[in-house]
């Protein structure tokens, strides 16, 4: 039996896409995989289905585009019946069987495809609508994911009674389908911070989504092609790692420690890229409120979101209740202490996992729809094997070290740009920047869109002047009180003990806290800030514990610079200084010690990356060789590690 299908008129609809395309998106909208269809004016009758594989021989584990073609007869309003391909995406499509591998969710064919449609108004608006928008009307390909095991598989599509179908066959001897990836990022150095800790215990469960480019939804860092370019992330998707990395920072107020998580994507994606739809990365986030309640890790209480510039709230006590937000839902956990979150594919707008548009079900750990990946905290960078691989391990970056410090004109170089003044509503604490990068650089379709945590906005709040740009994660304490109403018993403090991005009293650098009475030392921030509040016993007569400063005994520095010649560099306290010995004077892109070098220490000296020559003339001076002899200037990253003797 043959399967009709009638379309009628639609002409506003296409007019409204050709105007404001960057309206429609996966969380609202109009689905434009249907505005093609809404457009033609006729009836439709589907004959038969052809599925082409781009790759009909995979390895284990490969992937490989799957097009669906369909074909049949089309009888304008107007006119004399047509046989030849339609545009039509209601088509179904399913493996053969169980593991017998993963089919992606649908999308636009992205290669060349010269084959004309027989479907296709003519004259008036609708014809207006087929040339410039009829590009982008029909998702008519998936990804095909293999299985680990050798064989030969089907994939079958149908519309109604009609179906077609195709054979793939997984063979470890297949041609690789994707290239060697060019860089490998080695273990990070230690960095002494006392919030590490809980950063690890509350560390995400991150159930992420993945499309045609899979590797643009894999959780990367900022530098995953080895420079600090942003402007170039676009086009070394594919040359650059995708091992796993999270980013992270921590503030502290008097009643809460406030977690933030950033997942860094090299490029938001779609099938559709018009204006204000893709761009040049992508870095979306969540923002954990702990109750600190003397634990050692206290209470996870709420969590927010963010999606495409709107902020969705979960708590984990139903005595908390709605604020400036509605809550979409409650938080689930994994292993008992990581929040579950949801990452779309493509966009990569944040969710929790439990919220009704999540495509992942956090009680089975398992997709509902569509292909996904999952990304766990282990300390190490793993790599994805394949878009469908679970619990990739990935190692936690401090915001602090790797963006704040470049978060200044001076310093930002290529990473960062769209310098803005941050101007908080309801006289809150100004920014200790009187002017700070809003976005990461970037130029592929839209310039400079992704932001850092400082930089992100909730559209309803800033629009109701509740929240204004950069103080939904940048001040959360206050954040979190307008957008969630506590118990009065649990009320949120607003002042903070630790917030090295607002302006707050400051202590000595890099201090060291020692418990007089229990003799324990917590390490050194990793930066000039107030002296972090440690979780500890009171004083006798139940005071707080009385504290010294005291200097650390081991330390580390690390720097990334471009070196054009041979320089020697040293410290002074943790500034570095240069003798030039010949060629030009180095740049200093980042410099950061957990404390500063004593003279009384042994000194090693380790190369992380740099084609040159880096040595330690003398292991109990920190003054350190760096040799370039080739032509041009070439980067390095350089840690020097001590000890006190």
């Amino acid at each position: 039996m043959n399967e009709s299908k009638t379309f009628r008129s639609a002409t506003w609809v296409a007019m409204c896409v050709a105007l404001a395309p960057a309206a429609f998106g996966q969380f609202g909208g109009i689905d434009l995989s249907q505005l093609g269809q809404l457009a033609r004016s006729g009836t439709s009758t589907v004959k038969s289905l052809t599925l082409v594989a781009e790759s009909p021989r995979l390895r284990p584990l490969g992937n490989t585009v799957i097009q669906v073609k369909v074909y049949g007869s089309f009888l304008p309003k107007d006119g004399q019946s047509k046989d030849g391909r339609l545009q039509q995406g209601e088509w179904t499509i399913r493996t053969a069987g169980s593991d017998q591998g993963w089919l992606s969710k649908p999308f636009r064919f992205q290669g060349k495809d010269t084959e004309a449609f027989v479907d296709v108004a003519s004259g008036g608006l609708s014809s207006i609508f087929q040339s410039t928008a009829g590009q982008y009307t029909v998702k008519d390909s998936v990804v095909y994911h293999a299985p680990a095991k050798a064989g030969k598989y089907k994939i079958q599509a149908s519309i109604g009674s009609v179906s077609g179908e195709v054979e793939i066959e997984v063979d470890a001897n297949a041609p690789a389908t994707f290239p060697p990836q060019s860089y490998t990022f080695g273990a990070e150095p230690p960095m002494e911070d006392p919030y590490r800790r809980l950063a690890e215990h509350y560390s995400p469960f991150v159930a992420q989504e993945t499309w045609f480019q899979w590797t643009a939804d894999a959780l990367v860092r900022s530098d995953f092609d080895d420079d600090w370019d942003a402007a170039n992330n676009w086009d070394n998707l594919g040359k650059g790692s995708t091992q796993a990395y999270v980013y992270y920072a921590a503030i502290e107020s008097q009643s809460h420690w406030f977690l933030i998580y950033n997942f860094f994507h090299a490029r938001d994606y779609s099938d559709n890229c018009v204006a204000g739809t893709c761009h040049e990365n992508d870095n979306e986030g969540i923002v954990l409120a702990v109750r600190k309640d003397g634990s050692q890790f206290g209470v996870l209480e709420t969590m927010e979101t963010l999606a495409h510039n709107n902020v969705y709230s979960y708590v984990n006590d139903r005595a908390i209740r709605r604020g400036a937000h509605t809550i979409e839902g409650t938080i689930a956990l994994h292993d008992s202490s990581h929040p579950m979150v949801f990452l779309e594919a493509g966009g990569h707008g944040a969710l929790g996992a439990t919220d009704k548009k999540s495509l992942f079900d956090p009680a089975s750990k398992t997709w509902r729809v569509n292909t996904g990946m999952t990304y766990v905290y282990k300390g190490l960078a793993e790599r994805p094997k394949s878009a469908v691989d679970r619990e990739v391990g990935y190692e936690l970056l401090p915001i602090y070290h790797h963006w704040w410090a470049r978060a200044r004109r001076e310093t930002a170089g290529a990473l960062f740009g769209a310098f803005y003044r941050y101007q908080p509503f309801g006289n809150r604490p100004a920014m200790n920047l009187a002017e700070v990068a809003g976005a990461f650089a970037g130029k592929e379709f839209g310039e400079d869109k992704a932001k850092p945590f400082w930089g992100w906005h909730d559209t309803a709040t800033q629009k109701d002047r509740i929240l204004a740009t950069g103080q939904w994660a940048a001040d959360p304490a206050y954040a979190v009180s307008r957008d969630l109403t506590f118990p009065a018993v649990k009320n949120v403090s607003l002042e903070y003990i630790f917030n090295p991005y607002l302006n707050t009293p400051e202590v000595p650098f890099f201090a060291v806290v020692r418990n007089i009475q229990s003799g324990e030392v917590a390490p050194g921030a990793p930066y000039r800030g107030p002296v972090p509040q440690v979780p500890q016993a009171g004083a006798a007569g139940g005071g707080p514990p009385q504290t010294v400063i005291e200097p650390p005994s081991s330390g580390s520095c690390q720097l990334e610079l471009r070196v054009d010649g041979t320089v020697f560099l040293r410290f002074e306290a943790t500034t570095p200084q240069f003798e030039v010995l010949n060629g030009a004077a180095p740049e200093v892109r980042s410099a950061n010690c957990s404390a500063p070098p004593p003279p009384n220490a042994e000194f090693v000296v380790e190369r992380l990356s740099g084609r040159g020559a880096v040595r330690l003339p003398d292991a109990r001076s920190p003054r350190i060789e760096i040799s370039d002899p080739a032509r041009g200037a070439g980067d390095y990253r350089i840690l020097l590690r001590w000890e006190r003797r």
